[in-house]
């Protein structure tokens, strides 16, 4: 039996309404819309505030109201930063939120003005990495770094702010860069992945495996790490098919363009699928899913390979480490290291019943720790709680 909301002043006669916000409406598409469908199924009404390019027919689709946002996830202008910020606290204002949930680091940021000026709302930051913005070392990223810090500070600790946060070591960070309120902080770990959409299925055992990098084209993601080790995988005279699968993200400052990532795949003997709406196959194909990325919040393409029954070898950083797990589900190695990357995937290309035994303790893991059910139960009793404060 569904429990009951609260009825909220401010929506009269109507369902709590949940805005959520994003950059792009490909990220919450793939990443949100199972929780906002599980949201609308437990009696809350939901909105998304974003850029639409692709997927707006499809959320719309879901019973999910479409607000568009001049917003990039690029720097962009400091002016057309400052009417965003002041279109979205009109939106907040104007649908009477009961609460809105910004998802990463600059829809949060995003929230300044909605913050100070829509007094009824409570907000909802959802931390999903420490991406770019705080693992670049270079001059003027630290210089933005201490130009945001104290607007991150003033967000995430407001009385009506609570934050997620997707895995510990990204906690620990932020409790000491005094970002968190303790008692405002959820540690909920990810998106969570549909068991039933990403099933399991055997594992190919073909003469020649195939290992799978599914991620952005980022050097981030460790793209060029994954395509140097296959090539000196096969200099050592060890098959393999070595997959890339995602699209190229201009937007992103550690990007590759298209005509270096099809140089690198040329000189390495790798394939590029581009993007695929049908992961479950893709996985279906692959012996060994890869992710040697430089820090995730709890990364999906991760998760979705381990419920599909593959084992893992990924980066032993934030995030990564949280479903990957040495010895169990996969192997780690360290970031930005292609040597140990290539020591690694040969040891899982050598040994098929390895790969169904970590496999299995893969699936394992996910439907434990990880499933959409799961992740989904702590974030609308999450919700539940905000709404009837």
């Amino acid at each position: 039996m569904r429990e009951s909301l609260p009825v909220l002043l401010h929506r009269p006669g109507k369902r709590p309404l949940i805005l959520f916000v994003t950059t792009e409406d490909w990220f919450f598409w793939t990443h949100r819309s199972g929780l906002a469908l599980a949201a609308i199924a437990a009696g809350f009404d939901v909105a998304l505030a974003s850029r639409f390019t692709h997927h707006r027919a499809r959320i719309e689709a879901l019973g999910i109201t479409c607000h568009p946002l001049a917003v990039h996830r690029g720097a962009g202008s400091p002016l057309g930063d400052m009417v965003t910020l002041f279109e979205l606290a009109r939106l907040v204002r104007d649908t009477r939120a009961c609460l809105v949930h910004a998802v990463a680091l600059k829809p949060i940021l995003m929230c300044l003005w909605a913050v100070m000026r829509v007094p009824d709302t409570r907000f909802c930051f959802a931390v999903t990495g420490l991406g770019h913005l705080f693992i670049a070392q270079g001059m003027p990223m630290r210089a933005l770094r201490r130009v945001l810090r104290p607007l991150l500070r003033r967000l995430m600790t407001h009385p009506r702010s609570t934050v997620i946060v997707q895995n510990k070591d990204d906690l620990a960070v932020l409790e000491r860069l005094r970002l968190l309120i303790p008692d405002r902080t959820r540690l909920i770990r990810g998106a969570g992945v549909d068991t039933v959409r990403f099933p399991t299925s055997p594992i190919p055992r073909a003469s020649v495996p195939t290992v799978v990098l599914p991620a952005r084209m980022l050097r981030d993601k460790g793209v060029v790490e994954f395509i140097e080790a296959a090539g000196l995988l096969r200099a050592q005279g060890v098959a393999l098919r070595a997959v890339l699968v995602g699209a190229l993200d201009e937007a992103n400052p550690t990007a590759l363009t298209k005509r270096e990532l099809e140089a690198l795949c040329q000189a390495y003997g790798c394939e590029w699928w581009q993007h695929r709406e049908d992961m479950p196959e893709v996985y279906a194909e692959a012996d060994i899913v890869c992710l040697p990325s430089y820090r995730e919040g709890l990364p999906k393409a991760l998760l979705e390979a381990a419920s599909c029954g593959r084992p893992l070898v990924a980066t032993d950083v934030p995030g990564c480490r949280e479903i990957c797990r040495q010895g169990e589900s996969g192997l780690l190695v360290p970031p930005r290291d292609a040597q140990a990357l290539a020591a690694a995937l040969a040891i899982l290309l050598a040994d098929p019943d390895l790969r169904v035994l970590m496999g299995q303790r893969a699936r394992e893991i996910v439907e434990r720790d990880f499933s959409s059910k799961i992740i989904n139960a702590q974030t609308l009793a999450l919700y539940r709680e905000l709404c009837a404060a």
